[in-house]
């Protein structure tokens, strides 16, 4: 692939255009569409990349991602009938639609994959999951997973879990997120610092995540090896179960995993 372009360069848009750019690929082979001449100015300015009407951008592209919101992407393939190639595949990272929605609108035999990154693609730690469409075959997908590969970490599966990967994956960072905001402010509320509540709290995620990725244990190892009998952690851990925790979590995750099929039927 010799130039990729990014349709709707918001905030996922962003994150693949700097870790593209991070990656070495060059500016010139980087082309991505906005809404407004202000972000176009911004993208220019901030990377270097050309920042073109769809039309354009698409004309031009060995590999077109499309990156705008679920509810805008019927209208955007309508705009662009006709100037897609058979020959380029399309990645589409809009949560909820699935393959056969870009298949029905795209030129018979287009490659699509359905992708679905998410935010920490900012900083390098993406996971990103991949699921081919019909005309993908393994030289496509290996293709795409390498756009990908830059931001983080890949796996690839079948579209059937594509919903709950957007549930767990896409929309995790927020939870995690949460958790972090609610440490922080018990920190604040028992009389610590802000900063150094949000310094505690961050270094412990970091390196629990760490402990997670190369420890090799599971969390419920990992969990039981801070616990120790009539302690800290275990009573606050039971607290945690007074209040539902876990099925909190479990309810939030299947909430998001409702939301994103049903934008799969509003907007197919």
């Amino acid at each position: 692939m010799r130039r990729v372009a990014v349709l709707g360069a918001g905030k996922m848009g962003q994150a693949i255009v700097s870790g593209l750019l991070r990656a070495g690929w060059p500016a010139d082979s980087v082309v991505a569409t906005a809404r407004s001449a202000e972000r176009a100015a911004a993208l220019r300015e901030q990377y270097g990349v050309r920042v073109e009407p769809n039309a354009v951008a698409v004309a031009e592209a060995d590999v077109v991602v499309v990156a705008v919101k679920p509810q805008d992407a019927a209208a955007l393939l309508d705009e662009l009938s006709g100037a897609f190639r058979s020959d380029a595949p399309v990645v589409s990272i809009c949560a909820g639609l699935p393959v056969a929605f870009f298949e029905k609108r795209l030129p018979d035999t287009t490659p699509v994959v359905r992708a679905m990154p998410n935010t920490p693609a900012l900083v390098d730690e993406a996971m990103t999951v991949l699921s081919p469409g019909t005309h993908a075959d393994a030289r496509c997908l290996a293709a795409v997973e390498e756009l990908f590969k830059p931001l983080g970490r890949t796996l690839v599966v079948d579209e059937k879990h594509q919903d709950a990967v957007t549930a767990i994956s896409g929309s995790g960072p927020a939870y995690f997120y949460y958790l972090a905001e609610a440490m922080t402010e018990a920190g604040v509320l028992m009389g610590l610092p802000r900063d150094v509540s949000k310094e505690l709290v961050t270094q412990t995620a970091l390196g629990a995540a760490r402990m997670l990725r190369e420890s090799g244990d599971s969390p419920v190892a990992l969990r039981e090896a801070v616990e120790s009998p009539a302690g800290t952690t275990i009573s606050a851990v039971r607290q945690l179960e007074n209040h539902r925790a876990r099925s909190a979590v479990t309810d939030a995750i299947e909430a998001a995993r409702d939301r994103a099929r049903e934008i799969a039927e509003e907007y197919a």
